[in-house]
């Protein structure tokens, strides 16, 4: 491990000398991509450093326990620095875990009512308000770029980014089936109803991710806004739904006010889409990385109960259980979400031991 972390210092100390260099900050793209290395690695850094100076203090505490009129006193330093010793151990454990390169982007969310009719887009609405109270919660903000309405509340389906540092690293883990138990608004004996609405999670495909497009790939049809946009949304053809032909992916934008501003949104949407199914080829090549994951990540994939009457969540890939469903409905997500990146911190670090 020591070996590992003086690796990662060295390429910390070697990337802030590269920073200083005339030629490197005068290429934009090159400084943008160094300062994002050392951000990745500043954790590690300071970490280390920490535990450094910890070890230096265990050898001072040890000499001075020779010492007949310290002894005593050093001998309880020392106690103290062994057990932030131990805490700094596992701390540094899991910033070694190798980082997924996606967990630092915005994130990309569709939600679309599924079993269930009504009730399913309503509670496709729902989990939409959950994910949005829960960004504003960490300080992110939003973006809806495409939205069909339930008749009779809620989405049929709903597509929004939201934009924040770390955004995928918190909410890549809510890919898949969501399922809700509790009697529906829209049912009149008052009977306990089962629907399920699923999610999608995508990081966005920055500038930093080359995907090329073949214009000649594309179909591109125009046609007239249906969504929630704001005033004067639906006086023009502004609507955009790209084909992208090759693989069949479909993305629609509406929201925007303009024709070129929704054509702008979308290619960005196709880029982050085109981009989630290489990413998913080369975990399916790579195996092993893919079953030690939570989760497939695929949309069908059961992963959470809602259930009302008795005010519980439920994840079922690790088993985790909370009664605080109102909380977690109104944007508290964080128990589960932490729960989440523990069990996958803790996959992960078995993976590299049985390696």
């Amino acid at each position: 491990m020591i070996e590992r972390l003086e690796a990662t210092l060295e390429k910390y100390n070697n990337l802030e000398k590269e920073l200083t260099k005339p030629e490197v900050l005068s290429d934009i793209k090159l400084t943008r991509q160094y300062s994002k290395e050392m951000s990745d690695l500043e954790d590690i850094v300071n970490c280390y450093k920490k535990y450094k100076k910890i070890l230096t203090g265990i050898e001072d505490a040890k000499e001075m326990m020779k010492d007949s009129e310290l002894g005593e006193m050093a001998k309880e330093e020392l106690k103290e620095l062994e057990e932030e010793k131990t805490k700094l151990d596992s701390e540094l454990e899991v910033l070694l875990i190798p980082k997924d390169p996606n967990d630092s982007k915005n994130v990309i969310m569709e939600i679309r009512g599924a079993a269930g009719g009504d009730e399913a887009n309503i509670f496709a609405g729902d989990l939409f308000r959950m994910y949005t109270r829960y960004a504003e919660k960490q300080g992110f903000s939003y973006e809806v770029f495409n939205s069909v309405e339930g008749t009779a509340g809620g989405f049929a389906q709903i597509e929004f980014i939201i934009k924040g540092k770390g955004a995928y690293s918190l909410l890549k883990y809510e890919s898949g089936s969501h399922r809700v138990q509790r009697v529906p608004v829209t049912e009149s004996n008052g009977r306990l109803q089962t629907s399920t609405a699923t999610v999608l999670v995508m990081p966005e495909a920055d500038d930093d991710v080359e995907i090329e497009i073949n214009p000649n790939d594309l179909r591109i049809d125009i046609y007239r806004s249906s969504g929630c946009g704001g005033q004067g949304v639906n006086t023009t053809d502004s609507a955009v739904r790209i084909t992208h032909l090759p693989t069949g992916l479909v993305v629609t934008c509406q929201n925007e006010r303009s024709q070129i501003q929704n054509k702008e949104q979308a290619m960005k949407v196709l880029k982050s889409r085109l981009y989630e199914l290489q990413e998913q080829e080369r975990l399916e090549k790579e195996g092993n990385e893919r079953r030690s994951k939570i989760g497939t990540g695929d949309r069908a994939e059961k992963i959470r109960t809602y259930n009302y009457p008795q005010n519980r969540v439920t994840d079922h890939r690790i088993g985790f259980t909370t009664n605080n469903l109102d909380r977690i409905m109104d944007g508290a997500l964080d128990d589960v979400i932490n729960a989440l990146i523990q069990e996958d911190q803790k996959r992960k670090l078995q993976g590299e031991t049985n390696e």
